[in-house]
């Protein structure tokens, strides 16, 4: 984990959020998975980086791709496609690995999120966020933040915490993945 950059860019991070907030929007990064634009807010994300080699772990849930070695960390990798109970889309020289912080009640876990396409970081005013559809969204509702509207189309704005929920999260305890070789 980089401890030099980190504290520096959650600093940021914050403050920009908390002027978004005050200014009446939001920054997300949108980004395309299985033919659909969706969105998660930019508070979280560390990087994004290409999409390289993983490192396989035995009996992990069929969503968690693998683990790669970000400087010297294990990052655990989720494919946001099966996630969302899709298939496996096909690595691409498009396909990106967002890397994020997601925070929980035993502190935070640095966790990387397999997307098709990154696109732009995008504002979308409070106005312009719908709730979460009650159907037809084909997500599990609790893991759609709600309904963003951009250039007359809607993004679906992901909830990262649903998604990446802490007891999901327990399953990638450092000193179990610190067992795995890392290629």
């Amino acid at each position: 984990m980089n401890h030099v950059t980190r504290p520096s860019h959650t600093a940021m991070s914050a403050t920009h959020g908390d002027l978004a907030d005050k200014l009446g929007k939001k920054q997300f990064l949108t980004f395309m998975l299985s033919g659909e634009m969706h969105a998660i807010s930019i508070l979280n994300i560390k990087e994004i980086i290409e999409y390289g080699t993983l490192t396989t772990v035995p009996m992990m849930p069929d969503y968690v791709r693998g683990i790669i070695n970000l400087r010297g960390a294990v990052v655990p990798v989720v494919d946001l496609a099966i996630r969302f109970g899709r298939s496996a889309n096909e690595v691409t020289k498009r396909t990106c690995i967002v890397i994020m912080e997601v925070r929980g009640a035993s502190g935070g876990q640095t966790v990387g999120l397999v997307v098709d396409s990154v696109n732009a970081v995008v504002d979308i005013p409070n106005s312009d966020i719908e709730p979460a559809p009650l159907f037809g969204a084909g997500i599990r509702r609790d893991f759609i933040e709600g309904m963003g509207k951009l250039n007359g189309k809607f993004v679906i704005l992901v909830n990262v915490d649903h998604v990446l929920a802490e007891e999901e999260l327990d399953r990638f305890t450092p000193a179990d993945a610190a067992l795995v070789p890392l290629s």
